[in-house]
């Protein structure tokens, strides 16, 4: 027969295997702790999202400070599974930031172990395309720090045993956030930082999340086709090609810095050029690019570092931008794409592949695709992605940048 002692320390161990939700955690191999499994890695207070979370959550949020003072903000976007490209449905999306003041202040009737994350606090659950919408205020600081202003997230999404926290949402436009803070950002889940626009008096940003992204742990799909750039999700990195034709010919502009308010392509070509094919992708992307006006800008990026010459690829590029007739795009070059000068290896494109050609939206990679033949199928590929990534927000004036 078992001993009271012995009998309360198996009740203790299986309450201890035990998840708020009630499923049965995993017990730890020996030598492994039980953060070291679970997805993301542990998370100090993520599990507080369980605490007064409602039955039913809508896919639309409004938090308790929308009533109270502070700047009125709207936090919107679009929940996508691992490949960037096909939306998450029934995500529960758990928020919680400061006040107008800058203090987790907690509301009366709070339970009291949710009181450390304070009132301003709340769930949306992505609808059938992923979507998500949330109205509240801009949070403010830790008063006399220099922490930027952050909204807290964590997740739980169906098939993963437990909940796991992205990175903080913080505010491009804060002078808090410097090039320090953002490049110690861990990109879980997608960049973090948000691109502020304004809808009259009440400020919107988009915010994707690639669920998986660089979290430890996730269960991710094992992937056999060749990399090349960086992940969607994440903000593509500046650079500074040698512009041969275009707007900017004879300087070494950033194209994501200067154009990266709206919808942008990244064309890239490394060692095994096709100029037949590239041709047809140049007039292809011209028709694009004048369709949508100041919306789209794209740029061929040249990277062939066999026999580099700056002055011959200024010469030959500057050719094929008058024998294509081209009046939209940009041709750029640089000596190779591991070249640190010109920052292009922060992309890391591999140079061996036929092609790379990046999208990006507000300064952040929302499409890639990886040696694509210059077909009418992959015209309408192309087409298909801009027109699933444009929306009325492109239209909104950014705070701090010129329109």
């Amino acid at each position: 027969m078992l001993k009271k002692s012995d009998l309360f320390l198996l009740i203790s161990l299986s309450l201890l295997l035990l998840r708020c939700d009630g499923q049965v955690m995993d017990r730890p191999a020996s030598g492994i702790s039980l953060s070291e499994k679970k997805v993301g890695g542990g998370c100090d207070g993520c599990e507080l999202m369980y605490s007064g979370m409602p039955g039913e959550i809508s896919s639309v949020d409004t938090s308790a400070g929308w009533s109270e003072k502070g700047q009125k903000f709207l936090i919107t976007g679009t929940v996508y599974h691992l490949d960037g490209i096909t939306p998450a449905e029934g995500v529960i999306i758990y928020y919680w930031q400061t006040d107008n003041n800058g203090y987790y202040s907690p509301g009366k009737g709070m339970d009291e172990k949710a009181r450390r994350h304070g009132h301003i606090r709340g769930w949306v659950k992505t609808d059938k395309k992923g979507k998500y919408r949330i109205y509240t205020i801009r949070p403010a600081p830790y008063p006399g720090r220099d922490i930027p202003a952050h909204t807290h997230i964590s997740l739980r999404e169906p098939g993963i045993a437990n909940e796991y926290y992205i990175d903080e949402l913080v505010f491009d436009d804060d002078k808090l956030l410097t090039s320090e803070k953002r490049m110690a950002m861990e990109n879980r889940g997608g960049s973090g930082v948000l691109r502020v626009l304004l809808a009259d008096s009440l400020q919107v940003a988009e915010h994707d999340i690639i669920l998986g992204l660089n979290v430890p742990n996730y269960p991710n799909p094992k992937i056999t086709a060749r990399k090349s750039g960086l992940p969607i999700g994440v903000d593509n990195p500046s650079f500074g090609p040698y512009h041969a034709f275009g707007a900017d010919k004879g300087t070494r502009t950033c194209p994501v810095c200067k154009y990266g308010r709206y919808l942008g392509i990244l064309y890239f070509v490394g060692n095994n050029p096709d100029w037949t094919d590239i041709k047809k992708w140049l007039k292809f992307f011209e028709r694009e690019s004048e369709i949508r006006g100041k919306f789209l800008k794209t740029y061929f990026v040249y990277g062939n570092e066999k026999e580099y010459s700056e002055s011959a690829n200024n010469e030959m590029l500057q050719n094929l931008g008058t024998e294509l007739g081209l009046h939209k795009l940009a041709l750029t070059h640089v000596p190779s794409f591991r070249n640190s000068e010109t920052n292009v290896d922060l992309i890391k494109i591999d140079p061996e592949v036929k092609n790379t050609i990046v999208i990006y939206k507000q300064s952040r990679i929302v499409a890639k695709f990886i040696a694509l033949d210059a077909s009418q199928e992959n015209f309408k590929k192309i087409e298909a992605t801009l027109g699933r990534v444009e929306n009325n927000f492109l239209m909104l004036p950014a705070i701090g940048a010129p329109n």
